[in-house]
């Protein structure tokens, strides 16, 4: 075996027990979580009228960091406070009455011991999560986390590693619970998170992203193959939607298409009729795009990429919503 597979073996081996002592340190954080204690930090994140200010250093500055953007997103109002950034102006983000989170490692960082009393002074109700349960932080805050761990994972045992797994998931644990018992829902997700493709899923209907009429490929079954192929190369959605007196009767694809030009007889004597698929798959314009996908990617036997539109009230064709227009592609 050469010293560069022996090298490979020995790195797989030492990623491999990192991440099985991080876990190991995340059940064991998970049992010990006991429910008054949680509970009544629930209670008291919950209890501000306006936001939950998270502050921490170094690593555990990184941590609440992302623990107040996951709360943002959640339906927390949430900001980061750089502890010695805050009593040189910037404690000026801390409302009165706001609670705020403490991360801390060794549950004696100096800024967040010096920052206890100031924050006092304006109301706020503290909540711990800490490395140490015995330590100065732990008596200060009005309740603590433990979010110890036996050792770090690292094979030196020093680097934050298994302790920032476990107080970035009481983190996640505080959002998610937050998230329950304030009703927050995949809608009101949605709603902090227009630009991702669930928010468009979710707030976004078919008629704000489907072609109209005039956009689209229209025949009549009396139509021939000829016309509805000049049609389709006019307006190239993929499909053309074959009408009578405004409401849909069939629809021709690209694949309609293919499979006709193999037959044996002109183009020209082939009529729309022979090769439409009658009574196609269809969505409501009020539909949402979510809804209009699911449609999409459960069609049997197999998905498809393109639906006819449809008024609700009427019946009548509207246009066609695409899979790329889903996607905003």
């Amino acid at each position: 075996m050469s010293t560069n597979s022996t090298g490979s073996l020995l790195e797989i081996d030492e990623a491999r027990r990192v991440m099985e002592k991080e876990s190991s340190a995340l059940e064991k954080a998970a049992r010990s979580l006991e429910e008054k204690t949680f509970s009544k930090a629930l209670d008291l994140l919950m209890e501000t009228k306006h936001k939950v200010v998270v502050t921490g250093i170094g690593k555990s500055g990184h941590v609440g960091k992302k623990i107040a953007a996951t709360l943002c997103s959640t339906g927390t109002p949430a900001a980061f406070l750089h502890p010695s950034e805050a009593v040189h102006g910037d404690l000026g983000i801390h409302q009165t009455g706001d609670s705020t989170l403490f991360l801390s490692n060794s549950g004696s960082t100096p800024e967040l011991l010096f920052l206890e009393p100031v924050l006092r002074s304006r109301g706020a109700r503290i909540v711990g999560i800490l490395g140490k349960m015995n330590s100065p932080l732990a008596n200060k805050v009005d309740v603590a986390l433990d979010a110890s761990v036996d050792e770090e994972a690292d094979h030196l045992g020093i680097v934050p590693t298994a302790s920032f797994a476990v107080a970035s998931s009481l983190g996640d644990a505080i959002s998610s619970a937050l998230m329950i018992r304030r009703g927050f829902n995949a809608n009101e997700y949605a709603k902090t998170h227009p630009a991702g493709q669930l928010g468009r899923n979710l707030i976004l209907r078919v008629s704000d992203v489907f072609h109209p009429l005039d956009k689209i490929a229209i025949v009549n079954k009396r139509s021939t193959l000829q016309n509805a192929v000049i049609e389709m190369s006019k307006h190239p959605l993929g499909a053309a939607c074959v009408v009578e007196k405004n409401h849909l009767v069939g629809i021709i694809t690209d694949g309609d298409l293919r499979r006709a030009l193999q037959l044996d007889k002109n183009i020209k004597e082939i009529s729309v009729d022979e090769i439409m698929s009658s009574g196609p798959i269809t969505i409501f314009s009020s539909a949402s795009l979510g809804e209009a996908l699911e449609v999409m990617e459960k069609r049997q036997p197999s998905p498809i990429s393109i639906l006819p539109v449809l008024d609700e009230q009427s019946s009548e064709l509207l246009g066609l919503v695409r899979l790329h227009d889903i996607y905003g592609s």
